[in-house]
């Protein structure tokens, strides 16, 4: 009967202008293709539809009961009048869209539980991130055509338009790895690595690359020692400080700085300014990262809000590059020496876009504490 299972719609885009997007734009079709099977094994879910520009990824799935709707090479993609058009073309009643690299770590059981609670109401939605959204189940799914379909490329204000515009009741997930990791950067995959939770897809892949993780394995493991300072800067929100507080045994000192530059249109307009940048300016990377490393013992760094701050905006190859520490692949000349000062640093320096610092931290946590530290993960508060 209609309506008695939840439409799964994934939507993966294949940005391949250079060597390492194309690294990246292939991690995001391994973990759809990780995504598909672990949706097929769940009762509540069907049909499942796939939009993507990557004809690799849809021959991948050819004979999976798997409706993929290829895109027109170089065709205009418009995230929200796309998801609409998926939605009415098929008459979905009650959809569970997913973003190709958002559902990494992801289970069969998690999707089961949102498919599930979706199919008890008939309005509701249901969100990884109400503000930023990844992923998101709604019924009813003819809800999106009474909002102004997000913009372009981005489906972070999905939940936000059909709360405020079509006037759904949210219920936000709990944010742990599985519900916050995206990936967006070579960091993400980097720190998606040494997760236990990551589908044979996507782990296959993953070891098929000669991803130095070195850096990582180091910084990760002061999460769990009591004794350790831990160095966050970038576009942190308050819940992840407050995760980081309650799942870390180290102390953590945090510089949150320049959240929603990029939606704001402030990064845009050359308005994005950092407390940290400006000491850049003053000291020289060399002491700027010898400065960090007096005040912790590993940094996980935005360095986008500290570009948005000099007012560059690197290309994709660059920042992934910059991201990868292969500082000699990277064309501009002052990220080249940002990174080859952070790769200098007398500690571990990890850095990323805003992804490192939300999901990114959840899963090194979470996997720092699967490798068998004995301490005790935290002490159940007072009620």
């Amino acid at each position: 009967m209609p309506g008695s299972k939840v439409s799964l719609v994934i939507m993966t885009g294949s940005s391949e202008r250079s060597e390492v997007e194309r690294m990246v734009a292939l991690a995001r079709q391994a973990i759809t293709l990780d995504t598909v099977e672990r949706a097929l094994a769940v009762e509540a879910i069907g049909p499942i539809v796939l939009a993507t520009n990557s004809a690799s990824l849809a021959e991948s799935l050819r004979g999976k009961p798997v409706h993929v709707e290829l895109e027109a090479p170089g065709e205009e993609f418009h995230f929200g009048r796309r998801l609409r058009e998926l939605i009415t073309s098929r008459g979905i009643e009650k959809v569970f869209y997913i973003g190709g690299g958002s559902s990494a770590l992801l289970s069969s059981e998690e999707m089961g539980r949102i498919a599930e609670t979706l199919l008890s109401t008939d309005e509701l939605v249901i969100a990884n991130n109400f503000y930023s959204t990844d992923f998101a189940a709604f019924t009813p799914a003819q809800a999106i055509n009474s909002i102004e379909p997000p913009t372009l490329t981005l489906d972070n204000d999905l939940a936000w338009r059909l709360v405020k515009r079509a006037g759904l009741p949210c219920k936000e997930l709990p944010r742990t790895a599985a519900t916050q990791l995206d990936v967006d950067t070579p960091t993400d995959l980097m720190t998606l690595k040494p997760h236990p939770g990551v589908g044979p897809h996507t782990r296959r892949y993953l070891d098929s690359l000669e991803l130095d993780t070195s850096h990582i394995e180091q910084a990760m493991k002061f999460f769990t020692d009591r004794k350790a300072e831990v160095l966050v800067a970038g576009r942190v929100s308050a819940s992840t400080w407050a995760y980081l507080e309650y799942e870390t045994a180290c102390r953590v000192r945090l510089f949150s700085e320049e959240r929603g530059m990029r939606a704001s249109g402030r990064q845009a307009r050359g308005e994005a300014l950092s407390l940290l940048g400006f000491y850049l300016q003053e000291v020289g990377l060399e002491r700027f990262f010898a400065a960090l490393a007096e005040m912790s013992q590993a940094v996980f760094l935005d360095s986008r809000v500290l570009f948005a701050h000099r007012r560059i905006w690197p290309t994709a190859a660059d920042r992934f590059y910059s991201d990868l520490r292969q500082a000699e692949k990277i064309s501009d000349p002052w990220v080249r020496r940002f990174t080859e000062a952070a790769i200098e640093a007398p500690i571990p320096v990890v850095l990323g876009g805003h992804s490192l610092v939300a999901g990114g931290l959840y899963a090194l946590v979470e996997a720092a504490w699967a490798r068998g530290e004995d301490l005790p993960r935290h002490v159940e508060p007072w009620s």
